[in-house]
């Protein structure tokens, strides 16, 4: 006679705080503090050395969360200093070996591991054509930290979870104190300086009302503008990475062209809005969005933490540290989010802490 078969076990649920993610998370706040303690000799004479010979333009190098960060020192520091700043393409040295000129150019790569084939040798490319290369890497050992004319180790400490956060968090503050040097911006120097217990007071707010209506959903916008928008790349990568949610990040003066088509009833929608101008066009988006049945789901700093339906808190501060502050109440949101669909936020399917592309 054919036994049946046991019936399968299944674990027990992770508790949302036993998560390596969270425990990482929410050492963001220490990880700023020591970052910009270790670094703050550095970012003044590198500050110092762009005012007296600013550069032609800026190139950053990343992949990954580490090139949405880059993505967000973009527009900070274009609208700061005036400089044009362009995202290198990796695998046009990687894989077209093509030449390169560099002269006059600030090369800012950005890493957790500072190991990979690609961007290690776009680095090297730019070095050699001239640019003076500066580093925002975890891994002080690493080759990208050898690389690097100016190092800014990130000093978030190990990061075990495959989802990257402190290292995240730690490179957007690193870009904002070398914009506030750069730009001799008393406002911004102070709104870095303040960082550290802000964040503590963003991990604090209550984003769970999200949780609900994103558990069963299959595909999502997330929308910024501006300074924002490089959050808004993070966090939909990160709904993909551990949630597997389908997520899209936009500008808000992008989804109205051919995403807005993909809106029906209950279509759900992540908007993060800043206090400034540019969030004035998130929320015109998110409003319009709503006329047409979407799900919206907006954490607007013009409210000051203040929540409503719909509405999610964030902390008001300076506009460009914002958005680094809605990042890490997000994060407590998605690794809430990502046991609640079912998975592991620290080990997503088919992904690796150090990713090497050729």
């Amino acid at each position: 006679m054919h036994e049946a078969s046991p019936p399968p076990i299944t674990p027990p649920p992770i508790a949302e705080a036993a998560t390596l993610m969270f425990r990482e998370a929410a050492e963001s706040s220490e990880a700023v503090a020591r970052m910009l303690a270790t670094n703050a000799a550095a970012f003044a004479a590198l500050g110092a050395r762009l005012r007296a010979a600013p550069p032609a333009v800026v190139v950053t190098c990343a992949r990954g969360s580490s090139d949405h960060s880059a993505v967000y020192g973009k527009y900070l520091i274009w609208t700061k200093t005036g400089i044009p700043v362009a995202a290198a393409a990796p695998s046009v040295v990687s894989i077209y070996d093509a030449p390169l000129g560099a002269r006059n150019t600030l090369c800012i790569a950005v890493s957790q591991s500072g190991r990979s084939p690609d961007l290690l040798a776009a680095v090297a490319a730019q070095k050699a054509a001239g640019a003076h290369v500066v580093a925002f890497v975890n891994d002080e050992t690493s080759p990208l930290a050898e690389t690097a004319d100016t190092l800014i180790p990130l000093c978030a400490g190990p990061e075990k979870s495959v989802a990257a956060t402190k290292s995240y968090i730690c490179s957007l503050a690193a870009f904002a104190a070398l914009t506030a040097e750069w730009a001799d911006d008393d406002v911004l120097r102070s709104a870095v300086a303040a960082l550290p217990a802000d964040l503590g007071r963003a991990w604090a707010l209550d984003w769970s009302d999200a949780v609900a209506p994103l558990r069963t959903a299959t595909n999502l916008f997330v929308i910024a503008r501006g300074v924002g928008f490089g959050i808004a790349n993070e966090a939909a990568l990160k709904m993909k990475e551990t949630c597997a949610l389908h997520a899209e990040s936009f500008s808000s003066a992008e989804v109205r062209h051919g995403p807005m088509q993909l809106v029906e009833d209950g279509f759900p929608l992540l908007a993060l809005a800043t206090s400034d101008a540019a969030g004035n066009g998130v929320r015109e988006a998110a409003r319009e969005f709503a006329e047409r049945g979407a799900a919206v789901l907006l954490a607007d700093a013009g409210l000051d933490g203040s929540s409503d339906d719909g509405v999610l808190p964030a902390l008001k501060a300076h506009p460009a540290i914002e958005p680094i502050l809605m990042i890490q109440s997000f994060y407590r949101m998605v690794n809430a989010l990502s046991l609640a669909r079912g998975f592991n936020p620290d080990a997503p399917s088919h992904l690796s802490k150090v990713t090497r592309t050729l």
